[in-house]
């Protein structure tokens, strides 16, 4: 089968253009290729056309698509997500899916396409969210963090379910239900036990593969897992999506799990998935505007509503108030790429009609569509009723590079309100620490493994305290951009290095500089093992008006105690007339 270019190229440069005006209006580029589908396409204008040939690169698309879905959710999220999260999904998804669901077969149709148009109407798009929340200016909100872990819980939940209702629906052996759950079930199991003992035991050599070497590895899985997910009589996406969970940091490597993500994404939602979309739109019948228009109506009608409600209804119980749940709900509305996948494989599969494909379709649009404004009009109101809250900061604790005394007494200051961990490569620094109570491993904190045993996922705060540099740079980048490490510190010492290269490695890291300035290690060292410098407090030297001497600050500051909490000190920390100062005193 010969590739067919012009279709293809117009079917790519229809879909840029498209997805890109989306995006410059507020929306996901999936809505402009899925109108670019519909207005440029058969159902419209029919400047555009389909082929076998891109029919194979569309399915190709979403496999890649839903591997990028699925390394963007991590497990163990879900395990751990909060209270609110939990019941955010579940009365997002329970109650549209229950409400679309009766409508459905009270309109006529079959239980199976009620369960699968319920299912649709229950899914939220992650994606979506992940956008609308940086666009507002909302990640570091209380419903920012609910509303993820609800996107990722029910977005799982739903392809969980959406497998067991292909399986059901095309059963392949004799109509056995006993047989196909069954095969189903050992599905899940394979896939668990590979993704949770098989793969983490070729850990060590994939990440020493590097990324050129670990992406066909990564191809391999995935159609190793679509395949299976099809022989178990589910669909290819669902192993596509279960393949992701498992292909994380803790197989390849952070540094190469971002570079695989970033190809994914690339080769994914920025050529193939575009196709999907695109020729997903030709299949659209407008009709259904005119011929079913009340189905249309009470179909999106009962999907925004159930979504709201529900979401609303069921987080009544964190206690965080009925405002807050709504506007929850308004921001789990849209639904995007994933509906749209399960839609038209369900139509392929003969699940659902043309006349319900199209129902739900331009259920994705107008749901998503709502996202923007309802959200925008809700946290308004949140915040002009004081009721928008900010989250707790999720990370903790502090990743000292180097493990030298002046370090080390660092890292026993820090420890009183904060998990410390020290990173060297000198075993006889590391065992030092170990003797001072501290936790330290040994090895290069150029190498991402290292900092994941660190803890550096966690951790709030990384001081680079080698001395060099050039070292000291790099180890900022490496924990800003795989590990987003929020506060990154770095050592100036102006016996070792001259001012200018430590400015410019503290903007290559958008770093701070430890402490007050320019802190003489090998110096405070000496003293330190000799015993002539000593911890002691102090206050914050201030005017008769509150005000901060900082030009009287001690020059031996490292911490300051703030009630319950020690913080690392940098050259421009906002100090507080109450604060109690840890100055190291010769």
């Amino acid at each position: 089968m010969e590739l067919p270019l012009l279709p293809l190229l117009a079917v790519l440069a229809s879909a840029f253009l498209a997805g890109k005006l989306a995006e410059r209006i507020g929306y996901p580029s999936v809505l402009g290729e899925l109108m670019a589908g519909i207005v440029l396409g058969p159902p419209l204008l029919g400047l555009l056309t389909s082929h076998p040939a891109l029919d194979v690169l569309a399915q190709l698309g979403i496999l890649l698509m839903m591997l990028y879905v699925g390394m963007e959710i991590d497990p163990s999220e879900l395990g751990r997500a909060s209270k609110g999260g939990i019941l955010a999904a579940l009365g997002g998804f329970i109650t549209p899916f229950v409400l679309a669901y009766w409508v459905v077969t009270s309109w006529g149709g079959s239980t199976m396409e009620g369960l699968f148009v319920g299912m649709a109407a229950g899914v939220t798009s992650l994606a979506t969210k992940s956008r609308i929340l940086v666009d507002l200016k909302l990640l570091d909100t209380r419903i920012a963090h609910v509303m993820m872990a609800g996107a990722l819980i029910a977005d799982t939940l739903s392809l969980v379910i959406f497998a067991g209702l292909i399986s059901v629906a095309n059963p392949e052996d004799g109509g056995s239900l006993w047989l196909v759950a069954g095969k189903v079930v050992l599905f899940f199991g394979g896939t668990w036990a590979a993704g949770t003992y098989l793969l983490p035991r070729f850990a060590g050599a994939l990440q020493r593969m590097g990324t050129a070497g670990v992406f066909p590895v990564v191809i391999l899985v995935l159609l190793l897992f679509s395949e299976a997910a099809h022989l178990a009589g589910a669909h290819g996406i669902l192993g596509a999506f279960i393949a992701g969970m498992f292909l994380r940091e803790n197989v390849i490597g952070h540094t190469v799990s971002r570079d695989i993500m970033t190809w994914v994404r690339r080769g994914a939602v920025g050529f193939l998935a575009p196709v999907f979309f695109v020729t997903a739109g030709f299949q659209v019948d407008l009709a259904v505007l005119v011929d079913s228009t009340m189905l249309v109506v009470i179909v999106v009608g009962v999907a925004t509503v159930g979504k709201i409600l529900g979401t609303a209804l069921f987080y009544l119980p964190t206690g965080y108030g009925w405002r807050e749940g709504l506007v929850l709900g308004a921001g789990m509305n849209g639904r995007g790429a994933v509906e749209i996948i399960i839609a038209q494989i369900g139509l392929a599969a003969g699940i659902i009609s043309q006349e319900m494909f199209s129902v739900l379709v331009v259920m994705a649009i107008a749901t998503t569509a709502t996202v923007p404004v309802l959200l925008k009009l809700g946290v308004t109101w949140l915040r002009a009723r004081g009721e928008l809250v900010t989250a707790r900061e999720s990370r903790t604790g502090a990743i000292i590079i180097g493990a030298s005394p002046l370090n080390r007494l660092l890292g026993k200051v820090l420890a009183d309100s904060m998990p410390v961990t020290l990173i060297d490569t000198r075993e006889d620094h590391c065992a030092a620490a170990r003797e001072a109570g501290l936790v330290a491993v040994q090895g290069s904190a150029l190498e991402d493994v290292t900092l994941t045993e660190a803890g550096a996922g966690k951790a709030a705060y990384l001081l680079a305290h080698t001395g060099n540099p050039g070292i000291d740079a790099l180890v900022g980048r490496l924990a800003r951009q795989v590990f987003s490490i929020p506060h990154v510190h770095l050592l100036f010492d102006a016996s070792r290095m001259k001012s200018s290269a430590h400015q410019n490695a503290k903007a290559h890291v958008l770093g701070e500089t430890s402490f007050t300035g320019s802190f003489a290690l090998d110096e405070w060292d000496r003293r330190i093992m000799e015993g002539s410098a000593t911890v002691c407090e102090a206050p914050v030297p201030t005017r008769a008006d509150g005000t901060v001497l900082k030009d009287e600050l001690p020059a031996g500051l490292l911490a300051v105690r703030r009630g319950r909490d020690v913080l690392p000190i940098h050259t421009h920390f906002k100090y507080h007339p109450e604060d109690i100062l840890i100055v190291l005193d010769s």
